[in-house]
């Protein structure tokens, strides 16, 4: 169990290191859910509080019905849901789990399952979040938090995780778009002889899930009448060091390089801000 903080305690931490990831309890309030989800609507409406659009928004006019919205970086759109990436006990609780002194952050995504969605291209294929920022020299310094503005259960389409694939090292066939998710688990069982069981990450809004870059992941479709919203908040340690030559389209890498950063060096500047350091 965690303290009364929400911070984990030791044997939290040492399943988090064994599993692959690990839930808070509830640390988002009520009231603060509520912002969100207001504002997570005028996001996707192109309502942008700060007048600078997120990275890729999530449009109705291109998306095909009933499909998983998701919106890259609408932290840099909206100050509400920066400053849930900007949260210091989440950043505090990722430094917990992976035992560093320093948190940065680097990117969120929105995420919205809508009601009765099921066959509508909401399920989000089995992935490792490594897959996708090779420009990191090491999975072992990033973290992602999701954060539930919803309760958030089998029958909407709640994330599942696979325990102990965080230490199967980079596998095939990640996908986060892929909506087959049987036939891609089996593909991965193929090349790694056995998958385990994935874990359904069953959670009451406010809470926030953990999990390792290399965590193997993925979610259903939304077959209740319920939606399920989320925030899912992208961080690096302290040690972070940048591998040139690798996914470097992201805007944060770009701004780290034409400041001057190289292979090798050390990840900071103002796209990563940091949101925990140990004092």
């Amino acid at each position: 169990m965690p303290y009364a903080n929400g911070m984990p305690t030791p044997e939290d931490i040492e399943f988090f290191k064994e599993n692959g990831y690990w839930i808070s309890p509830k640390i988002i309030s009520d009231e603060w859910l509520e912002k969100l989800r207001d504002r997570m609507e005028k996001v996707y409406r192109h309502e942008y509080e700060t007048g600078m659009p997120p990275s890729s928004a999530w449009s109705e006019e291109t998306s095909l019905p009933n499909s998983l919205r998701k919106t890259d970086n609408a932290h840099w759109s909206d100050l509400t849901i920066r400053a849930l990436a900007y949260n210091p006990l989440i950043g505090k609780i990722a430094a917990a789990l992976h035992e560093t002194d320093t948190i940065r952050f680097w990117e969120d995504q929105l995420l919205f399952k809508p009601a009765n969605s099921g066959g509508g291209a909401s399920n989000v294929g089995w992935h490792q979040d490594y897959h996708y920022w090779p420009c990191f020299q090491n999975p072992e310094t990033l973290i992602t938090a999701w954060v539930a503005y919803d309760d958030v259960d089998e029958a909407n389409g709640c994330m599942q995780m696979v325990p102990g694939s965080n230490q199967w090292g980079i596998l095939q066939y990640s996908d986060f778009y892929e909506q087959d998710l049987n036939k891609q688990l089996t593909n991965i069982a193929t090349v790694k002889g056995n998958t385990g069981s994935p874990v359904p990450i069953i959670m009451r809004a406010g809470q926030v899930s953990f999990h390792h870059s290399l965590t193997l992941h993925g979610s259903g479709p939304n077959v209740s009448d319920r939606v399920r919203r989320s925030s899912a908040l992208h961080y690096v340690t302290g040690e972070t060091r940048y591998r040139a030559g690798y996914s470097d389209g992201y805007k944060e890498i770009q701004e780290f390089v034409a400041a001057g950063g190289k292979d090798g060096d050390i990840i900071q500047g103002e796209m990563f801000p940091i949101v925990y350091q140990k004092a």
